[in-house]
C-alpha cells in the first residue's frame, strides 16, 4: 500500500514541481520508512528500485510524456539497469532521489538516479536503459521520433566511457538471455 501511497503523492505534487525540460532534473524527497528495510535496518534493494521507479514516473507526468504516449499506443519501459551502493540510508533517516535523462541513442534512453543524503553525499547511483514501446507498431519508437511528440527538439550529447561500457555490458547481457531462454 505504501508504494501506491508514494506514486499518488508524486502524481498529485507535479504541478507544484513544475514541467520537466531535458537538462534539468526531478528531485523528489522520502523518508525510509519501516517497511523499506531489510534485517540490517537500512534500505533494502529491491526498495532502491521503487523509488527510481518514483523519479522515472516524475520526468514522464512532468515532460508529458504520458500523454503523448497514451494518445499514440506508447508506453515507457525499463531494458535494464546496474547499481552501486555507497553508503547505508538508515531507518527514518530523509534522503532525495535525483534523476536526470542524461541522453539517448537510437532507441534508448540513458537515466541515472542519484539517491543523496540530508547531507549531499550519494548513497546509491542508479544508471537505466529503457525506451518507448510501440504496441501498434510492435516496435521500440527511434527517441528523436518521442522528442518530436514532446515538443522538444535537443540533441542527445554522445555517451560518456561509463555509459558506454554500461550499453555494452546490458547488450551482453541480453544476449546471453535470450540464448538461454
Amino acid at each position: 500500500m505504501y508504494v501506491w501511497m508514494r506514486l499518488l503523492r508524486v502524481a498529485a505534487t507535479r504541478g507544484r514541481r513544475g514541467p520537466y525540460r531535458l537538462g534539468e532534473e526531478s528531485r523528489l524527497t522520502f523518508r525510509c520508512l519501516p517497511t523499506d528495510v531489510d534485517m540490517n535496518i537500512h534500505l533494502n534493494n529491491a526498495r532502491y528500485m521503487m523509488l527510481a521507479d518514483m523519479g522515472r514516473i516524475d520526468i514522464f507526468l512532468r515532460s508529458g510524456l504520458v500523454t503523448a504516449a497514451r494518445k499514440r499506443g506508447w508506453a515507457p519501459m525499463l531494458g535494464g539497469l546496474q547499481t552501486v551502493y555507497v553508503r547505508e540510508v538508515r531507518l527514518w533517516q530523509r534522503f532525495d532521489v535525483v534523476s536526470t535523462i542524461e541522453t539517448w541513442d537510437e532507441t534508448q534512453i540513458i537515466g541515472r538516479h542519484r539517491f543523496l543524503l540530508d547531507d549531499g553525499r550519494v548513497a546509491a547511483i542508479i544508471l537505466t536503459t529503457g525506451g518507448i514501446y510501440d504496441f501498434r507498431g510492435k516496435r521500440f519508437v527511434q527517441v528523436d521520433e518521442v522528442m518530436g511528440a514532446l515538443g522538444h527538439q535537443a540533441a542527445p550529447r554522445p555517451l560518456d566511457a561509463e555509459e558506454r561500457a554500461f550499453i555494452t555490458s546490458h547488450q551482453g547481457l541480453r544476449a546471453r538471455a535470450k540464448l538461454l531462454s
